[in-house]
């Protein structure tokens, strides 16, 4: 598909113009950006990439927590025509080294936090280093950029800046805007190609069935460096001129619900264990009361009660939002039974990295119970069946919000897709007569952290396998903290005289070592040793579901 004109940049630019005075972004309790705000920092990056020499196509990461400015530069490097390059600041420094390296990065915008606990001799790539929260120089290869900025200011200076300044180049929409990258079940992580037509697919699917419009809140507190928070919390609300409030620290429950009380947002966006964390520490307990359940079992008190319990829940989430999404992994059975029993506006999506992230949805008073909806426009999803007669199997889907590949690994790529160009999902599920999908597990076993964070297993078991006295290891998620089963090395713990007691000492402290290595959100809160050897395939592979 190729387009005459960047539908893209001009989403943006229109926003910009038709909503110059309203607010843009806001730290939350900190500094508001309005639209002009917006268009006048982005013509400033602009003039800066131009001085600098940056060009169409090259690559500029972003490294920060979620706030406007690291917004505003998202939108000025796509809106320029380089290719931007969003990491996770919760990522080990080993792997934010491998990405700044391995996305030959020219610039890179850091937040001062982060910037200040990694190793200025594996950041030597980048020719000059910005300081995200200022745009300050912190580093630079030549004397280059630092005069880039004066020159930019230069230009801004004295100028009246109009709404007729917004004026944004013309790109191709086959053209990679993003390089995400995303953890994989082993090594280092694949950087996701996703140009210009998955954005625009996503953002238009959103304009047309989400209901957000003109000067609507917003609150951001998924992580805008992942596709899931980056297109529904940060990039369609602002082509809708809507108010986005950035939580700028990874948010608690408490926090979260602090600031949609404050906010009062219009649509929120989140993931199941948020969700349930409220239900449970807001609604359960009062429900689990004697006389409650006795009221909860006669028909008419039940119905009174559960309206007041929908009106308590409405106002938890702010009390003004016409939907909630829920994306990300599955929310548990018995709360979403209870959220349709009582009316709860609420839906559940379903996506990945690699489809911008959009593969089906449907609106809160169209769902069905356990599915995620329908397939989205300009998307086809259709069920890779391994025997005949199978209702379920591995889901693939091919259309518009499909990435081009990952960068930099073709063989990576190749194996991603079918001959027929279907792209594997790795998820299992299947379609109802009426096209509603339905998923039934996750072939990648991924985890979904505490502020939806990507948590795959095998990433974690390879480290651990790695320690010593370690034969085999199964990660499991356990009243939302991560637990390893571990099968020790019964050869060396003969060859070495040791016991089981004395084994544990040993992983105690060797696991202890490897969570100061990790992200808090990975690290491994207990072990379970097992003498019995996993249950496994033909493959060699363990069977992971029966320890889950």
């Amino acid at each position: 598909m190729k387009q005459k004109d960047d539908q893209l940049n001009n989403l943006f630019a229109a926003s910009i113009k038709q909503n110059w005075t309203l607010a843009a972004f806001s730290d939350y309790q900190g500094e508001t950006y309005t639209y002009k705000d917006v268009g006048k920092k982005i013509c400033f990056l602009h003039k800066l990439f131009a001085e600098a020499g940056i060009h169409k196509g090259d690559h500029i990461a972003l490294l920060g927590n979620n706030s406007s400015l690291w917004g505003i530069t998202f939108i000025a490097i796509i809106s320029f025509g380089a290719v931007v390059v969003p990491i996770l600041n919760e990522f080990s420094a080993e792997n934010i080294y491998h990405i700044i390296h391995h996305s030959d990065c020219k610039l890179l915008f850091i937040a001062p936090n982060i910037y200040n606990k990694l190793e200025q001799e594996h950041l030597q790539d980048p020719k000059a280093i910005i300081n995200i929260n200022d745009y300050s120089l912190i580093h630079e290869k030549k004397d280059r950029i630092g005069k880039s900025m004066e020159k930019a200011q230069k230009k801004l200076q004295g100028t009246n800046f109009q709404s007729d300044d917004v004026r944004f180049p013309q790109f191709d929409a086959e053209s990679t805007c993003i390089i995400s990258y995303t953890s994989g079940t082993s090594g280092y992580t694949k950087g996701v190609m996703l140009p210009r037509r998955s954005i625009i697919s996503n953002i238009i699917f959103a304009q047309e069935h989400m209901p957000l419009s003109s000067g609507n809140t917003i609150v951001s507190f998924l992580p805008i460096a992942h596709a899931y928070g980056m297109l529904f919390e940060f990039l369609f609300p602002f082509t809708m001129g809507c108010h986005t409030t950035f939580l700028t620290k990874i948010p608690s429950p408490q926090v979260v619900t602090k600031a949609f009380g404050e906010i009062r947002p219009h649509l929120i966006l989140s993931v199941p264990l948020v969700i349930e964390k409220i239900y449970k520490k807001r609604i359960l307990p009062s429900l689990e009361k004697p006389i409650m359940k006795i009221l909860l079992s006669l028909p008419v008190t039940s119905r009174i009660i559960e309206k007041k319990v929908n009106q308590k829940l409405t106002e938890t989430f702010g009390g003004n939002f016409r939907e909630v999404v829920i994306g990300g992994a599955s929310l548990s059975e018995d709360v979403e039974q209870f959220f349709r029993k009582i009316g709860f506006r609420f839906t559940i999506g379903y996506g990945m990295t690699e489809c911008g992230p959009l593969i089906s949805y449907e609106a809160w008073d169209l769902t069905r119970y356990r599915s995620c909806g329908k397939a989205v426009d300009r998307m086809h999803i259709k069920i890779d069946l391994a025997h005949p007669g199978d209702k379920i199997g591995e889901i693939l889907v091919k259309g518009d919000n499909v990435m081009l590949g990952y960068y930099k690994n073709k063989e990576a790529t190749k194996e991603s897709f079918t001959r027929e160009g279907w792209l594997k999902t790795g998820d299992l599920g299947y379609l109802d007569e009426n096209s509603y999908l339905y998923i039934k597990g996750r072939s990648k076993n991924m985890i979904l952290g505490p502020s939806g964070q990507n948590i795959f297993p095998e990433e974690l078991e390879a480290k651990i396998c790695n320690l010593p006295y370690v034969q085999e290891c199964v990660v499991k998620y356990n009243k939302e903290k991560l637990i390893a089963m571990i099968y020790p090395d019964r050869e060396l713990m003969e060859s070495e005289d040791l016991n089981f007691e004395q084994i544990e000492k040993h992983l105690k402290e060797s696991i202890q070592a490897l969570n100061k290595e990790l992200p808090k959100y990975e690290q491994i809160a207990n072990f379970e040793l097992t003498d019995v050897e996993f249950i496994k395939t033909p493959k060699k592979n363990i069977k992971r579901y029966l320890y889950m």
